[in-house]
């Protein structure tokens, strides 16, 4: 499914857990070459050790804050210096913060804005021109569900993943010709460190996939040439049974399910 991508160099963002790290040792195990970034330099450090002990490959960490506007000039500045040809960009770090918004600190949601889409953008336009040049490439964007409506008391997050699938899917399009292919992953509630992170409480919690399952989708999709994929079969009827009903009303079944429990 991946053998593509054997003794080519992958970059993943993000990737010191959750889909990230999924997405870097499924990649790993097929013999991808990766270059891993996140902001927790000790996790990416373990990590690394242990894809070069088992899959005998070569692993580049970065240690990264993509809330800095500089940071996305700054991995390609150290791709440059490494002499990596990055052939697939995985743009997956991202995070949330539930709760109204007035309750949420301002810095907190512009930095969600800058690590979500800015850096996405940035990125995703500095590493675009070369696999153009060589016509071959590929691009997967870690968006969510919630790109596909409003979630109340996670308003932000759910503004930035529709921006990262609608860049994704225009992209998709726009790169046909230079034979790049651009993926949008779109998983629901996965296992992962993003509810903690969020604050999201235990109870809004639905049933959640494996990091592993939903790496595997993307990839998979990302390879046949979709331009997005929604992770799992419960979460893709529920997506599109939402078309089926006025966009407000899923609004407020949403705000019933996110509402905080006082």
């Amino acid at each position: 499914m991946i053998a593509e991508w054997r003794d080519k160099w992958a970059l993943v963002t993000g990737a010191s857990a959750g889909i990230g790290k999924a997405l870097a040792q499924e990649l790993a195990s097929s013999g991808t070459h990766v270059l891993l970034t996140a902001r927790r330099g000790d996790r990416l450090r373990e990590l690394a050790k242990q894809l070069r002990s088992k899959h005998k490959i070569n692993v580049e960490t970065f240690e990264a804050d993509l809330a800095k506007p500089s940071a996305p000039r700054e991995i390609l500045q150290y791709t440059k210096e490494k002499g990596i040809a990055i052939d697939l960009l995985i743009n997956n770090a991202g995070f949330g913060q539930y709760g109204e918004l007035p309750s949420i600190e301002s810095e907190r949601l512009l930095d969600m804005v800058q690590v979500n889409c800015m850096a996405v953008l940035y990125l995703t336009r500095l590493f675009l021109p070369e696999m153009v040049a060589r016509r071959r490439g590929d691009v997967l964007i870690v968006a969510s569900t919630a790109a596909f409506q409003a979630v109340p008391y996670m308003s932000t997050y759910a503004a930035t993943k529709a921006f990262d699938l609608m860049l994704a899917e225009g992209l998709a399009e726009e790169m046909k010709p230079h034979n790049v292919r651009v993926c949008a992953l779109c998983p629901g509630s996965t296992e992962s460190e993003f509810h903690h992170v969020a604050g999201h409480p235990r109870h809004t919690k639905r049933r959640s996939e494996t990091a592993e399952k939903v790496a595997r989708t993307g990839l998979r999709a990302l390879a046949s040439g979709k331009s997005y994929v929604i992770s799992g079969v419960g979460n893709y009827l529920g997506t599109h049974g939402e078309r089926l009903v006025p966009r407000r009303f899923v609004t407020r079944i949403a705000a019933k399910m996110f509402r905080p429990r006082t």
